[in-house]
C-alpha cells in the first residue's frame, strides 16, 4: 500500500507506506540503559515493481524476490542485471572521459619526463590518505619524483595552505596536485600561480555555486559543471584513483588491468566505504573487487594493520563492515588523534618491524579516540533532552574545548539517535569549528551555504560538512540553520526510520534465498542490504541473554498470518528440500527492550530482519539479525 502527497510545486507524488514503531537501540551514550526516543522510529515499506521485475526476472532468468531488489535499485535489463552481480576489470570507466583527465596526465608526464618534483596535496581522513598513497606510488611507478604534504588537523586544518605552497616552490617543486581537497581552494589557488606552480586540483566535494572552481591547469572533479562522467559519486580517492589508471594505461595498458589496477583496488575499496558514497556504479566495481583483492594482503603495512584489527581474511572474506567499523576507524585515528602523514608510511615502508610498530601506534590511537568519544556523548546524551533539542528541526550542539577529531563522529550519532540533521562545534581561544551530518532529503551544504556569511571557511556535500567561524557567532549559527530547516523538513521527515524492501513468510527462508543475497553483495550507501518484514511472528521460548545487552529469540510462523500486501507476491528461490519454520532471531543491543515489553513464550510479534548465516559449531546455520519489531 502506498500514500499520496504533494511535492513543494504541488503534484501530487507517491511515497512508501511507514508503520510507527517504537525505538529500539542502546543509548546515545552507549550505555544499556535505554533512552526514551522523542519520536517513534518508522519502518518505511518500499513500494513493489511487479510488472518491470517479472520481466527481468523471465529476461534474465533470476527469481522474482532478485529481480524485484535489481529493479528498485534502478537495474532493468538482463545486460545491466550481469554488470551488477558479476562486477569485472574491464567495467571500470575510461578516466579520459572525465573534464581535464587529458591536459592533467599530459602535464604529469611532462614533469616525470623532466624529472621535476611533484608534491601532492592531501587530507588527514582516511579518504585524503588514501588517495595519496595511490596517486604517489602510480607516479613513482613511472619514474616520477613525489612528495606529499598532509595537513595537521588541529594545527592548520583542512584544505591548502599558502605557507605549504611557499615552501614547496622554494624547494622546486613546479606541480602541486591536490587530492580529497582544493574545489573551494581559491585563495591556494591564486596563491599557486602567483609562485609559478602548476595546480592540478582532484576532489570529489562540490564546487561553489556560483564561484564556480578554482584558477588551475587541470580541475578532476564530476560533480563540475559540464563534466558528464557516468559515475558522479566517486569519493576523493577514487577520483585519485582515475587519474591513476589514465597515467599508467598510457604508460602500459596490458600491465596496468592485469597486475597494478588490481592492487590499486584494495586502497581504494577501503577509502570508498569509509566516505560512504553510494556503492553503485563503478563504487561497486572498486569496492567488489577491491574486497576480494583485500584477501590476499600483500603490503606489510595493511596486514600490520589488519592484524590490529583481528581481521583474518584466512576464516571468512572481508565485508564491508568490517571495514567500515574495524580498519577505517584505525586509520582515521591518525588524522583524529595525532598525525595522518604516518599513515602514508605505513602503506608505504618496506620494513616490517616499521609497519608494526605504526600500525600499534593507531591502535592505540583509536582506543583514545575512543575514550574521548565516550566521554562527549555521555554529556551530549543528557542535553539531548532539554526542550530547546527535543523541538528543533535541526540539531545544533556547542561545547568548550572538545576534540576536534571526534565532532564528526558526534554528529552522526546525534543524527543515528534523532533522526535530525545534526552540527556539533567545539569553541577554542575564541574560535570555533564544526561538523555536520544530515538525513535523508537534507541537502546540509546548501544549509550553510544560506548563511555562507558566518564562516571563515566551509565545505562539504549533501550529507556531510565541515567549518569554522568566530565563536561569537554560534548563536546566530543556531538560528540560521534551524530556521533553515524549518522550513523545509516536515514532521515526518524526521525520526529515526528503517526502510524495509519486502514482506517475506519466514517458511520462504532458504538456503538458495541467502546465496542469492550474497551476490548483491558488497552492501552499503545506495545498495543496503535487504530488510524484510515478516508479521504475527510466535516467541517459541524464553529469550535468551547474551551479555546482558543482547538477545536471541527462537520464533515461528504460520504460513496463513503471513500474506504480503495488497494479495502482491514475491517468490523467493525455489528450495531444493524443505523450508525450516523455526528460526534463531538475534537481537544486538535490544536486551533491555525484550525485558521491557516482557516478551517470552507465545507472545506475538511483527519483525523486521535480515538474513544471516551463522558459523559456529553448536547452533550455526541461517539465521535472523533482527533489525526491529513491534508487538502484534
Amino acid at each position: 500500500m502506498t500514500t499520496t502527497t504533494s511535492n513543494p510545486d504541488g503534484d501530487p507524488v507517491t511515497t512508501p507506506e511507514t508503520l510507527p514503531l517504537p525505538l529500539s537501540g542502546t543509548s546515545l551514550a552507549g550505555s544499556t540503559q535505554a533512552t526514551p526516543p522523542r519520536r517513534p522510529q518508522r519502518w518505511i515499506l518500499s513500494p513493489l515493481h511487479l510488472e518491470e521485475a517479472a520481466a527481468l526476472a523471465r529476461d534474465a532468468q533470476l527469481p522474482p524476490l532478485i529481480a524485484e531488489l535489481l529493479v528498485a535499485r534502478g537495474i532493468r535489463t538482463p545486460a545491466d542485471a550481469d554488470a551488477f552481480l558479476h562486477p569485472r576489470i574491464d567495467h571500470l570507466l575510461d578516466p579520459f572521459s572525465m573534464m581535464g583527465m587529458s591536459r592533467a596526465v599530459e602535464r604529469i608526464q611532462q614533469a616525470v619526463a623532466a624529472g621535476e618534483p611533484i608534491l601532492i596535496y592531501g587530507d588527514y581522513d582516511v579518504d585524503g590518505t588514501t588517495a595519496t598513497v595511490l596517486l604517489k606510488t602510480a607516479i613513482e611507478r613511472l619514474g616520477g619524483q613525489v612528495r606529499f604534504h598532509i595537513p595537521h588537523r588541529l594545527r592548520e586544518g583542512y584544505g591548502m595552505q599558502r605557507e605549504i605552497l611557499e615552501t614547496a616552490a622554494r624547494e622546486g617543486v613546479r606541480l602541486v596536485i591536490s587530492v580529497d581537497t582544493g574545489i573551494r581552494a581559491f585563495a591556494a589557488a591564486d596563491a599557486a600561480a602567483e609562485l609559478g606552480l602548476d595546480l592540478i586540483v582532484t576532489d570529489h566535494h562540490l564546487p561553489e555555486t556560483e564561484l564556480g572552481v578554482p584558477r588551475a591547469l587541470a580541475v578532476l572533479n564530476p560533480n563540475q559543471h559540464g563534466c558528464s562522467y557516468a559515475c558522479p559519486h566517486l569519493c576523493g580517492a577514487g577520483v585519485a584513483f582515475k587519474l591513476a589508471q589514465a597515467l599508467l594505461e598510457a604508460w602500459d595498458r596490458d600491465r596496468a588491468r592485469t597486475k597494478i589496477l588490481p592492487s590499486f583496488l584494495k586502497m581504494l575499496a577501503i577509502a570508498t566505504i569509509a566516505d560512504a558514497v553510494p556503492l553503485c556504479g563503478e563504487n561497486r566495481v572498486f569496492v567488489a573487487l577491491g574486497l576480494a583483492e583485500l584477501r590476499r594482503p600483500v603490503g606489510l603495512g595493511l596486514r600490520a594493520l589488519m592484524k590490529e584489527a583481528q581481521i583474518d581474511t584466512a576464516r571468512r572474506p572481508l565485508t564491508p563492515i568490517d571495514v567500515a567499523f574495524r580498519l577505517a576507524p584505525r586509520i582515521n585515528a591518525a588524522g583524529r588523534m595525532d598525525i595522518a602523514a604516518e599513515v602514508i608510511e605505513l602503506f608505504t615502508t618496506r620494513d616490517q618491524n616499521r609497519a608494526s610498530d605504526l600500525a600499534a601506534k593507531l591502535e592505540r590511537l583509536n582506543q583514545e579516540r575512543r575514550a574521548a568519544e565516550t566521554a562527549m556523548l555521555a554529556a551530549i546524551a543528557t542535553r539531548l533532552q532539554e526542550p530547546c533539542f527535543q523541538e528543533a528541526r535541526c540539531i545544533v550542539m556547542d561545547g568548550d574545548n572538545w576534540h576536534r577529531g571526534v565532532i564528526g563522529i558526534l554528529a552522526s550519532r546525534i543524527v543515528d539517535q534523532t533522526g535530525k540533521p545534526a552540527v556539533v562545534v567545539t569553541r577554542e581561544d575564541g574560535e570555533a569549528y564544526g561538523s555536520g551530518r544530515s538525513i535523508a532529503g537534507f541537502h546540509l551544504l546548501e544549509a550553510i551555504e544560506s548563511c555562507h556569511e558566518l564562516f571563515t571557511r566551509f565545505g562539504g556535500h549533501a550529507h556531510a560538512v565541515g567549518f569554522s567561524l568566530p565563536s561569537d557567532r554560534i548563536d546566530d549559527l543556531r538560528t540560521r540553520l534551524c530556521a533553515y530547516a524549518a522550513a523545509r523538513l516536515r514532521p515526518e521527515d524526521l525520526g529515526v526510520s528503517l526502510e524495509c524492501h519486502a514482506e517475506l513468510p519466514l517458511d520462504q527462508i532458504n538456503p538458495q534465498l541467502y546465496s542469492w543475497l550474497r551476490r548483491l553483495e558488497p552492501y552499503g550507501m545506495g545498495n543496503e542490504e535487504p530488510v524484510f518484514i515478516s508479521r504475527n511472528v510466535r516467541v517459541l521460548a524464553p529469550p535468551f541473554f547474551m551479555k546482558e545487552k543482547h538477545v536471541r529469540l527462537r520464533v515461528t510462523q504460520g504460513t496463513s498470518s503471513a500474506s504480503p500486501r495488497d494479495g502482491a507476491e514475491i517468490k523467493p528461490p525455489a528450495n531444493a528440500g524443505a523450508a525450516s519454520t523455526a528460526f534463531s532471531a538475534v537481537g544486538w543491543n535490544l536486551a533491555d527492550r525484550v525485558r521491557a515489553l516482557q516478551l517470552g513464550p507465545d507472545s506475538v510479534i511483527h519483525l523486521a530482519w535480515r538474513l544471516r548465516d551463522n558459523d559456529h559449531p553448536e547452533f550455526g546455520g541461517l539465521e535472523l539479525e533482527i533489525a526491529g519489531f513491534e508487538i502484534a
